[in-house]
């Protein structure tokens, strides 16, 4: 069953589960002269992990910026590259939540190629009311679900 097909009461259990996992396949565009995945372009491969943990919560990010005025943004992050990603390689992205308050997420996150460990990284993410420009409380429905995860 996908996140998408999870209906809401599902939804706290979903997020409860101990990490999510996306598969990601390495492409051409992903990768420097030599093949190798171009540093930055981990962080949007856990980006899009996150992206789809919301989602599998039932929170799409252009709706809720429509519906709220609120948006996810990065505060601080600190990741370790251990090994390259290279071209063609299938990985597998995780995103778990470490932590959370009431207007940022903890996520801990890693990338692997099948067994072997590539990168590691610890994500900060806050809630921004976008027209004021600030913090903002998360939405009470996302807040009660990681308030109440097991």
């Amino acid at each position: 069953m996908t996140p998408d097909a999870l209906a809401v009461s599902d939804r706290a259990s979903w997020a409860a589960a101990a990490e999510q996992k996306l598969s990601i396949t390495v492409y051409y565009e992903d990768t420097d002269a030599g093949g190798v995945v171009y540093y930055a372009n981990y962080l949007r491969f856990l980006e899009r992990a996150r992206t789809e943990w919301l989602r599998g919560l039932g929170f799409v990010q252009s709706t809720l910026l429509q519906q709220t005025g609120l948006a996810f943004a990065v505060r601080d992050l600190a990741v370790e590259f251990l090994r390259p990603a290279r071209l063609d390689d299938r990985l597998t992205v995780t995103a778990a939540v470490a932590d959370h308050g009431r207007a940022q997420v903890v996520f801990a996150q890693r990338i692997e190629r099948g067994s072997e460990l590539l990168l590691r990284a610890r994500v900060r993410v806050v809630c921004l009311d976008l027209a004021r420009g600030k913090p903002a409380a998360m939405p009470p429905a996302l807040y009660e679900i990681l308030r109440n995860r097991a």
